[in-house]
This record gives structure tokens, C-alpha cells and sequence, in this order.
């Protein structure tokens, strides 16, 4: 609501202005510059302050809600209230976004019998094999959340190239996605006997099925990282892999 012409009504009547602009709490400086038909100096100063917030929240895509960003104005050394930056993020149509729960792919087995960590987490070159491709495999699990909801991805890399060696999609996390992952790396890459797969601790690999066709046709062993090291136990793959 504008308020100053209530003081110019004030004033007409000779009524003191600086009176009549503590009554309503506005500056005198903010009346006299609505006479000239300029901003006032708290038009100005919001106009600034409503650049700064747009830049703060545009680099941190768009996530970051009033608290954060008045947390980062006050580090930039901008002194301001919250309630300020409340209105003027409500003013410019900005508003923070709660990120995605965090979905869960890896989920334990406690009924399934455990494996050595043959690789020892050294996601490197096999040592007794320096550039041989297909000795050491990974596996791993992600998810993609698509249009029509979460969709599951298990790839397997080989530990020497780097790259993704067999993959499958599906709309669940049953051990058959870990299965046609394998399968179908097998089917591309045709290793000898004796290749090593790592996988996390997950359910989908903890309880494979012992007559899979695969596992019997490559001879592969299995190997699992410690319980506690699920972080990091599958590497990057390589960028020109393809999907």
C-alpha cells in the first residue's frame, strides 16, 4: 500500500511531515524521492539486493530456499534480514526445491552366505595379467527416474578398459536384472574361464542363481567388497564407453 499520499495530505495541512512519516515507518529520504518520481532508497536497495539473490540462487540450480540464500548474502557480507529476503524471493517468483529422496539400490542380504573380496578394492590392472581385457569385471547398480517413474540400470565394466562390458534395464531390483546384465556381457565379450565379478553387498547379487547358465558357461567367481566399504567399490567408467 502507498502511504505517501497520506503524507502529502499531512503536509497539506500543515502537519509535520517527519511525524507523519514516523506514524506510517517510512523515511522522510524514501517520502521526498516518491515526490520526485524516482525509486526511493529502499526501492534501490531492494532492486540490488533482489540481483544478488537471483545469482545466488541460479548457481545453486535453483535448490537453495530463503535460509540458505540469506546465509550466503550475510557470507558475501550483506546485511539484511530474513524476512527481506523472503519477500523479495516471493517478489521475483524464486523458490527453494526440495531435492529427490535419495533411492536405495544397494539392500543387504542378511541371509546370504558372504564372498572374499578377491580385487582387495584395487580397482586396477590385474597385476598377473597387465592389459588382458575380461579378467576382472564390476558391477554395480543406479536408477533413472524417467516419465514413467524409477527405472533400474545394472552395468558390468570391465576393471582394464573401463568400459561397460553388458547392461540391462528394468522396473525392479530383482536378482533377474543383475542376470540379464551378465548375461548379456558374456554374450558381447565371450571371456575365457575363470573371470573375477565384483559387486557391492547387495541382495541382487548376494543370492545369484547357482544354475545360471552364465556362471556355468564362463566359470566366474564371485567376489564382494566389505561390508563397510560400499562407497567407491565400483569405478568410473571409461567416457567413451557406450551405454
Amino acid at each position: 500500500m502507498n502511504c505517501y499520499p497520506f503524507i502529502e495530505a499531512e503536509k497539506q495541512g500543515d502537519h509535520n511531515v517527519k511525524r507523519a512519516c514516523e506514524l506510517l515507518q517510512v523515511s522522510r529520504s524514501a517520502y521526498y524521492a516518491d515526490r520526485a518520481g524516482g525509486p526511493s532508497v529502499r526501492e534501490q536497495r531492494d532492486a540490488v539486493l533482489t540481483g544478488k539473490i537471483i545469482e545466488i540462487h541460479d548457481e545453486s540450480t535453483q535448490t537453495y530456499g530463503s535460509p540458505r540464500v540469506h546465509r550466503e548474502l550475510r557470507a558475501q557480507g550483506e546485511r539484511c534480514s530474513r524476512k527481506r529476503v523472503v519477500r523479495l524471493m516471493q517478489a521475483a517468483d524464486r523458490h527453494g526445491r526440495i531435492p529427490r529422496r535419495w533411492k536405495k539400490t544397494t539392500i543387504p542380504d542378511p541371509d546370504a552366505a558372504t564372498r572374499p573380496d578377491l580385487i582387495g578394492r584395487d580397482f586396477g590392472i590385474d597385476p598377473d595379467h597387465p592389459g588382458q581385457l575380461d579378467r576382472r569385471w564390476c558391477g554395480d547398480i543406479t536408477y533413472i527416474h524417467t516419465w514413467q517413474g524409477w527405472l533400474y540400470l545394472a552395468t558390468v565394466i570391465d576393471l582394464a578398459s573401463r568400459r561397460v562390458v553388458g547392461w540391462a534395464t528394468a522396473d525392479h531390483l530383482r536378482t533377474d536384472l543383475v542376470a540379464e546384465a551378465l548375461t548379456d556381457a558374456v554374450n558381447r565379450r565371450r571371456p575365457a574361464p575363470g573371470v573375477v565379478f565384483h559387486s557391492d553387498r547387495g541382495c541382487q547379487v548376494s543370492t545369484p542363481r547357482p544354475s545360471s547358465p552364465t556362471w556355468q558357461e564362463i566359470s566366474a567367481s564371485r567376489c564382494q567388497s566389505a561390508a563397510r566399504a560400499s562407497a567407491g567399490t565400483t569405478p568410473s567408467p571409461n567416457p567413451s564407453s557406450p551405454p
